[in-house]
């Protein structure tokens, strides 16, 4: 990992200005001469940086993200907690961590975070963007503001705007968060016990029925108590504590209901219609999360765009393990599309 400290103002949508900041980020690959043999991953809700960590099978030699053809780039999102300026990092102004008081940040902001990085690395041109989930979101921004640099937009579970049943989502686990009186009172260290019921919530969101009656069925027919599901829920949630700050989660959340492609802009429609990029959006059948049908209105709303739906027994997260499926229907887009 790689960090670019920027010691400039910058200025959020809302109107925060940031004395400095930094981006923490990860590179694989060369430039090429005409600076535009890029792959430019954005990363959803807690992932980072290193796209080999959290998308196995997705990036080295022979890989669709190869580095022997492409320069491929994925930067640490503003309010994480992987290296670039979030909660923890300190407030100028007080000289704390900033914590709670970390300001409301919009995926405008993230597309100008990653226009800093993709202009200090001399990047001229994108060759695919690609971005699932929230990811998508960055995406979706991004060849919006600016839509002579990217040739290909690639949105994997994605959509132009964050539904009400996602914010639903976010909400209960926002108010899982408010139960732990640690996380309330602003404690650097607060916050583990209500994210790991946070974290809880959105799992059940990020699967199906199906998977978890099958990989969490019980062999005992006599058992009534310490179930697999029950434990699974709270492995899940041990797991991002020991790795995710709490209060970064909380911003992250929030940053997540803000999307709308159509603020400012006449709406979602005309929004959509601003796009150049060649424009690949993929569906996976069993999200609830995001359902197929706003994968479908995105496509149906871009120019050059193409639906393609794919199978997963895993739900939303069948874009991270669905490895062969996403990466051949990726392929068949960058052939059909490479003149």
């Amino acid at each position: 990992m790689k960090t670019l400290k920027y010691n400039q103002p910058f200025t959020t949508e809302t109107g925060t200005i940031f004395p400095a900041i930094d981006i923490a980020y990860d590179t694989w690959g060369k430039l090429n001469s005409s600076a535009d043999n890029v792959i430019w991953v954005c990363h959803a809700l807690t992932a980072n940086s290193d796209v080999e960590s959290w998308w196995p099978g997705m990036v080295g030699e022979g890989l669709l993200f190869d580095p022997e053809k492409y320069f491929i780039v994925c930067a640490n999102i503003l309010g994480s907690c992987y290296g670039t300026t979030g909660p923890a990092s300190v407030n100028p102004e007080t000289g704390k961590p900033w914590l709670r008081d970390f300001p409301l940040i919009t995926f405008r902001d993230l597309v100008n975070v990653h226009e800093i990085l993709r202009n200090h690395l001399g990047i001229r041109g994108i060759h695919s963007i690609i971005g699932s989930s929230i990811g998508g979101y960055q995406a979706l921004e991004y060849c919006i503001m600016q839509p002579d640099i990217i040739q290909r937009l690639i949105l994997i579970a994605s959509n132009a705007k964050q539904s009400p049943w996602a914010i639903a989502f976010n909400e209960s686990q926002r108010l899982a968060l408010e139960t732990d009186q640690s996380f309330v009172a602003n404690d650097p260290e607060g916050g583990k016990k209500g994210m790991k019921a946070a974290r809880s919530i959105g799992l059940i969101s990020y699967r199906t029925s199906t998977a978890y009656n099958l990989t969490q069925k019980e062999d005992d027919e006599e058992k009534i108590t310490s179930f697999k599901a029950s434990s699974y829920q709270a492995y899940q949630g041990d797991k991002l504590v020991k790795r995710f700050n709490p209060y970064s989660y909380w911003s992250l959340l929030q940053l997540a209901d803000t999307h709308n492609v159509g603020r400012g802009r006449d709406g979602v429609i005309n929004a959509l219609k601003e796009i150049k990029s060649k424009t690949l959006c993929v569906g996976i059948k069993s999200d609830i999360l995001y359902p197929v049908d706003e994968q479908k209105f995105v496509a149906a709303n871009i120019t050059n765009a193409e639906f393609v739906e794919i199978d997963s027994f895993y739900g939303h997260d069948g874009f991270l393990i669905e490895t062969k499926i996403v990466t051949d229907v990726i392929r068949k887009f960058w052939e059909k599309t490479s003149n």
